[in-house]
């Protein structure tokens, strides 16, 4: 589980992107740019993940972010018939861009869970994703942030869970 109120929690930007995620609270956002508090503690001083469109990204430039690598090898695991992330996202205003979810295996193959573009509303919102497993080999989620064309739109990721047996 990782909440983001000391860090990162072992989640890694990817190398290959355009841009970072960053961790921030509310309270240092300028007005208009993200949720109005983090999920976990419903206060601007609580801590999140986000990407913001600026002018130093151009639309379409991506930021990623990956979980740590969960293992197939664990017996927990596989007695667990699937494996679930549960997040909260936040993506909000007229020019939004995208964020897609992925889960890639040690071998760099990567399927699409979810692909959400534009406008979600302003307010946290749920998700959970079923992983598909193909017997031993490890994975990763992989939190992908396309950058809009809005300069005050951005998208944040708080509450990121996964099942407690793997």
């Amino acid at each position: 589980h990782c909440h983001f109120e000391f860090d990162l929690c072992g989640w890694k930007q990817d190398e290959n992107d355009d841009f970072d995620w960053h961790l921030r609270t509310s309270s240092t956002a300028k007005l208009g740019t993200g949720p109005a508090t983090d999920h976990t503690l419903q206060e601007p001083s609580g801590h999140y993940i986000f990407i913001k469109n600026s002018f130093f990204q151009l639309p379409g430039q991506k930021s990623r972010i990956s979980s740590p690598v969960l293992s197939r090898k664990n017996k927990n695991c596989k007695v667990c018939e699937s494996v679930v992330i549960i997040f909260y996202y936040h993506m909000y205003g007229a020019h939004i861009g995208s964020l897609i979810i992925y889960q890639r295996t040690t071998l760099k193959h990567e399927k699409i869970l979810l692909n959400l573009t534009g406008n979600q509303g302003n307010f946290w919102q749920r998700k959970a994703l079923t992983l598909s497993g193909d017997g031993d080999e490890d994975f990763q989620v992989v939190f992908e942030g396309i950058a809009g064309e809005g300069p005050k739109d951005g998208i944040a990721l708080d509450d990121l869970t996964f099942s407690r047996e793997c």
